[in-house]
């Protein structure tokens, strides 16, 4: 039997037999597209691995740059967060003061879900919208916090970009100029590592040299080419 392309399906997954392994394709969700979910802990590289796809051609929708978008000064994402913390949150130009807000939301889980609950259905609806807008054949949606995002539920497949947690701490004080103590503070406030691989469809390894991954990526890359193509036939 020829496993690379032999392939069934049910009602919400296709299962495609590759290299004797059966891979299942998650299709509970409504878009015609093939949508993969990149996430790891921060500074594990997320924005390098998405921009290698990036220049391979593939739209990255990134929720961290929504979420810029969404409390820039005059919106309506800010307005409904002042409203709710006041203008102390603000800098002198009126612009979110993230420094603060980081402080603010890191020392009280109640003012944290607060602002989630402010960010996240707005982030969401960008999100689809810009799917909506989207014609390659799949899209990455690099999502944080996606073990705790309902997003985790529409994507076909999930990329977790992986380190360990000393590499995470060197390069989180290095990049935002935050204490050990900071960084180990910011480090524990989100998801687990096992978290994070719990829910792994795939893992990218970034611990050392980033440009040996690029590779990985390319493969990566023509697999998820592959998945899409066969998606949108069974649409």
């Amino acid at each position: 039997m020829d496993f690379d392309d032999f392939w069934c399906k049910d009602n919400n997954y296709i299962f495609i037999y590759l290299r004797k392994r059966r891979i299942s394709i998650n299709k509970k969700n409504e878009s015609i597209n093939f949508q993969v979910a990149l996430t790891g802990g921060i500074a594990s590289g997320k924005s390098k691995v998405s921009e290698i796809f990036k220049n391979l051609g593939v739209d990255i929708i990134d929720t961290d740059d929504i979420a810029h978008y969404l409390v820039k000064p005059g919106t309506e994402t800010l307005e409904m967060i002042i409203k709710k913390f006041s203008k102390s949150i603000l800098t002198d130009s009126g612009e979110l003061d993230r420094q603060y807000m980081r402080k603010l939301i890191f020392n009280d889980s109640i003012k944290r879900q607060c602002l989630e609950s402010i960010m996240h259905p707005q982030i969401h609806k960008e999100v689809k919208l810009k799917l909506s807008k989207s014609l390659g054949p799949y899209q990455i949606i690099v999502v944080p916090l996606l073990t705790i995002s309902p997003l985790k539920h529409q994507a076909n497949k999930i990329l977790v970009i992986d380190c360990d947690e000393q590499t995470q701490i060197k390069r989180l004080m290095i990049r935002d100029s935050v204490s050990l103590a900071m960084a180990e503070k910011i480090i524990a406030s989100q998801a687990t590592r096992a978290d994070r691989l719990s829910i792994a469809d795939d893992i990218i390894e970034n611990n050392n040299d980033f440009m040996k991954l690029v590779p990985t990526i390319k493969k990566i890359h023509k697999k998820y080419l592959e998945y899409a193509l066969i998606y949108q036939e069974e649409r």
